[in-house]
């Protein structure tokens, strides 16, 4: 997926997230995370938030792998975690 696509679609799911939490129809935290993944590939903090993640959930760390794998594409240089082997 290009970064010109990712970037949007995170932020509309954020925003989704965001309204998900008021209205009692709508899953907030499912989009909100949902948008955390995706852009956790671009964007440095929340890479480093999706680590803290995987750490204090290690049931999590290997579907959140695959997933920003995934989104990253072709992308040698997916954000790891400081902890994570080469």
């Amino acid at each position: 997926m290009a970064k010109l696509l990712r970037i949007p679609l995170g932020i509309i799911l954020l925003l989704l997230g965001v309204l998900g939490f008021v209205l009692p129809v709508l899953q907030g935290w499912l989009f909100f995370s949902m948008g955390i993944v995706i852009l956790s590939v671009d964007i440095p903090f929340l890479a480093r938030f999706v680590c803290r993640i995987e750490k204090r959930f290690p049931r999590f760390k290997a579907p959140l792998e695959r997933c920003r794998s995934f989104l990253a594409g072709s992308r040698k240089n997916v954000a790891r975690c400081p902890s994570d082997p080469p």
